[in-house]
């Protein structure tokens, strides 16, 4: 088989695993109904005094929520499991991971008009970050895949809503990266520090004893922040692999490097034969405004806190009826 298709097969298989975060999965539906019972009950505190106030009658009503700019649809299918547990009858005009205009309109709803009114902006918002952390992903992806057709974009732990901000980066196109601490190994430079005063000594060190461990989790990475090391790692990687005659995904994280370092150490691994062995991953640092020269460096993963604790919410209304 072509080693392209090989390593891109490896790539999806380690980073891409969004595709679980359904409500088909009775885990992830648990992480959904314990955010959004959670900001309702902050929002709603003892009652709606406003609606309370204005003595509006418990009538039968409907409301849209429309569109104020285009955009990536994501939080559709969450919101509609908290609606409807809360008495609210959902259509959707659009599905997760769909785009849409100005204009659109992305749900129905129907239900008492004293629900639509008081469960509004806690729905909103589960929409509008959704939806605003699978735009930016979208667009990063589509420059990045402009620069290097092979490199993709991946999240990082970096969510302040979990899982929901993982699946929005999802239907956005991105990587998951780890899911959480218990499906993957990455070693980092404070697990390295525990282990030897150089991280050139500490990487294969690491690496030889997360390599028993390879098969309770979808991969192994290890974090470094010099070309000694990078170098170390994937030597260390090859003969493990090379022992157990097995092709395991195995990443390097080139943290905090600038474009030009990268693509150096990436020529080193290749004069080494040391490339077919291992994925490379840039990290740290990286924002809307350089992510094209980092894709030019040639890794095949680039991951970005900024994906999801600095996506901007869309901008959705909810009209009432």
């Amino acid at each position: 088989m072509d080693t392209a298709v090989v390593r891109a097969e490896q790539l999806e298989k380690a980073l891409f695993r969004g595709g679980g975060l359904t409500l088909e999965n009775r885990d992830y539906v648990r992480e959904v109904r314990r955010l959004t019972n959670a900001l309702f009950r902050t929002d709603l505190g003892p009652k709606d005094l406003t609606r309370e106030a204005l003595g509006i009658k418990s009538e039968p009503g409907s409301a849209i929520i429309v569109a104020r700019e285009p955009g990536v649809a994501a939080g559709v299918a969450e919101l509609g499991l908290w609606l409807e547990s809360s008495g609210v009858s959902v259509r959707s005009a659009k599905k997760d991971g769909d785009v849409f205009e100005r204009g659109d309109t992305l749900l129905r709803l129907e239900g008492e008009r004293n629900n639509l009114l008081s469960l509004e902006r806690v729905g909103l918002n589960i929409v509008q970050r959704m939806s605003g952390i699978a735009t930016l992903t979208r667009c990063l992806a589509e420059r990045v895949r402009g620069r290097a057709p092979s490199t993709r974009v991946v999240a990082t732990r970096k969510t302040l809503w979990g899982l929901l901000d993982k699946r929005a980066v999802h239907l956005g196109g991105g990587g998951t990266h780890r899911i959480g601490l218990g499906d993957a190994i990455l070693i980092k430079n404070n697990h390295l520090a525990l282990l030897a005063s150089r991280e050139e000594e500490a990487a294969p060190l690491a690496i030889a004893r997360a390599w028993n461990f390879r098969k309770d989790g979808a991969f192994i990475e290890v974090e470094v922040r010099g070309e000694a090391a990078a170098l170390a790692a994937a030597e260390t990687f090859r003969r493990v692999q090379e022992e157990a005659s097995e092709c395991y995904p195995c990443l390097l994280m080139l943290d905090n490097m600038m474009p030009k370092e990268i693509h150096s150490i990436l020529d080193g691994l290749r004069k080494k034969d040391l490339w077919d062995y291992i994925l490379t991953e840039a990290s740290g640092g990286i924002s809307e405004q350089n992510v094209e020269a980092y894709a030019d460096s040639g890794v095949d993963a680039i991951s970005m806190g900024a994906l999801t604790h600095s996506a901007r919410a869309l901008d959705l209304c909810q009209r009432i009826s």
